[in-house]
């Protein structure tokens, strides 16, 4: 066969694996818990700033998670003076980057938002991708712990603005000097260590999983599971695994009551900590956790009558990036779930953040302490759809302007009845597909989500009036209607207003759909 008659080869449609496509309803549910998540931001007095996509790679490489492979994990290209930029791997980095370079125009504290995409160059999973929104808030210039106090109040004022009751969430606070006060005192200090202190502090995130006796494996010789995998531990001493598992005993929670029972006492409970080690890091940790502590109870977030509060103090709180340097946090839902296997699993962290107090400095030369909390959008989404807070119905789908007649005075009277309808700020369309089959115009407004359709033909414009159908109505009292004929001869939920009166009755009848839809939900 010449290379004339072959056929061209069809392009192969294909999604990069770790990405997705997405529907408009995922989209119309992003951005209800956007703006709700906003509202609350603003009103703590938060402002947005936007940056790029892309970063020059060193201004991102340094505190990427991996700290031996600096340039592992983002996507990069070469610019065209040879300079590699990557895609934007969090948004804390990039904020940094912009507070350094403006930073004489900028007003300290510097407290902005930022919701948007970033990028990972990772193996991709299930429910892992390599491109996923976070939303973020930060306050750069404020050294005081107040501010880190106020970021876990502002997270649980987003979890309720997004319908999670109280009891359904947690926002666990820690702080790292602790955890490093804890690492000094095993021995653990130094640049030299920093290998063996990352491994003693995954073993300790992972109390919750394993409980003592896992964590004690792993900060030994290392830990097989049940498949028979095997995970290398922290090659700690008995007397070294024994301060860690004494820091992290579950006893060591003192309780009060504060008139509902015995609950938790954070003061108490972090006073006693006090005496666990001497260090002077250790000690400096536990006094900010102190004032963490007094603030969020004063604020009404710490233990109530009948109410162990919404913020914790929990020195077993690890956060993963290497750059925070003072209290760290995480906002985890406490119900449960069922998983891939059907094991029922409480749902976890959907977002955390802490002080990063060196962040900005390194590309200022001076301190520029700064504090922020990270969403993870999807995993929040996804935890609101269980509970049936967010997406549960489809968008109102658009009115629908059918087509009658073809010729250019019928279509331009159509498209008049449109643009009147958008002009009242209802959603609407005129029907663009072959106008002759009607029937496929009514199939057309089913799948669409219609809730109304407005109908033009010869005798109507004789008239100057219009039919207007309630499809919903229609569809619950007649079932569906093929064809015109049947259509005319049903006139189930139909009604004839003159064109001038065409607006006012399909809101008349948009607002009785709505308050159904009240009632019913």
């Amino acid at each position: 066969m010449s290379d004339k008659q072959k056929k061209p080869q069809k392009l192969k449609a294909r999604l990069p694996r770790g990405f997705v496509d997405r529907s408009a309803a995922d989209i119309h549910a992003t951005n209800e818990m956007i703006a709700k998540i906003r509202e609350v931001y603003e009103r703590y007095g938060f402002d947005p700033v936007e940056t790029p996509l892309f970063e020059y790679t060193d201004a991102l490489g340094k505190f990427l998670p991996d700290a031996d492979r600096p340039n592992e994990g983002v996507f990069s290209l070469q610019d065209d003076d040879d300079q590699w930029m990557s895609l934007r791997y969090d948004l804390t980095a990039p904020l940094a980057r912009h507070v350094a370079e403006n930073f004489n125009e900028i007003q300290l504290p510097f407290r902005t938002y930022r919701a948007g995409y970033v990028f990972r160059n990772e193996k991709p999973g299930p429910g892992r991708f390599r491109q996923f929104m976070q939303f973020d808030a930060d306050t750069v210039g404020a050294p005081g712990v107040q501010a880190d106090a106020e970021m876990c109040m502002m997270m649980a004022d987003t979890m309720e603005a997004l319908g999670i009751q109280r009891g359904d969430y947690v926002i666990r606070v820690n702080n790292r000097k602790v955890l490093d006060g804890v690492m000094e005192a095993i021995g653990l200090g130094g640049e030299e260590n920093a290998g063996r202190r990352l491994t003693v502090l995954r073993a300790i995130d992972k109390l919750d999983k394993f409980g003592p006796e896992g964590v004690r494996l792993l900060l030994g010789e290392g830990r097989k599971d049940e498949s028979g995998d095997f995970t290398k531990g922290a090659g700690l001493g008995d007397e070294q695994i024994g301060k860690v598992l004494r820091f992290c005993d579950a006893d060591n929670f003192q309780t009060s009551d504060f008139g509902g029972g015995l609950q938790k006492d954070p003061v108490k409970t972090l006073t006693f900590f006090k005496s666990l080690f001497e260090n002077a890091v250790y000690q400096d940790g536990i006094e900010e956790l102190l004032t963490i502590a007094h603030l969020i109870i004063a604020s009404g977030y710490g233990p109530q009558p009948y109410f162990s509060g919404r913020i914790h103090i929990d020195p077993s709180v690890v956060r993963g990036l290497e750059y925070y340097t003072g209290p760290v946090f995480e906002a985890e839902l406490t119900f449960d779930v069922t998983n891939e296997k059907g094991e029922k699993v409480v749902f976890g962290s959907v977002g955390g953040g802490g002080r990063y107090d060196g962040l900005v400095s390194r590309f200022m030369g001076q301190p520029v302490p700064a504090t922020g909390f990270s969403i993870g959008v999807s995993r929040l989404m996804t935890a609101l759809k269980n509970l049936g807070k967010l997406g549960q119905d489809d968008v109102l789908g658009p009115v629908l302007v059918t087509v009658m007649d073809g010729d250019v005075e019928s279509m331009g009277r159509y498209q008049r009845f449109t643009q009147e309808l958008r002009a009242a700020g209802i959603r609407a369309e005129m029907y663009q597909g072959n106008w002759k089959k009607f029937g496929n115009q009514l199939k057309y407004a089913d799948r669409r989500g219609s809730p109304i359709a407005i109908i033009q033909g010869g005798d109507e414009r004789a008239e100057s009036v219009v039919q207007i159908k309630d499809l919903i109505e229609g569809k619950r009292l007649s079932g569906e209607i093929e064809d015109n004929a049947a259509w005319r001869e049903a006139r189930v939920a139909q009604e004839t207003v003159p064109e001038a009166e065409l607006v006012a009755k399909v809101k008349e009848i948009l607002a009785a759909q709505a308050e159904d839809r009240r009632r019913a939900g």
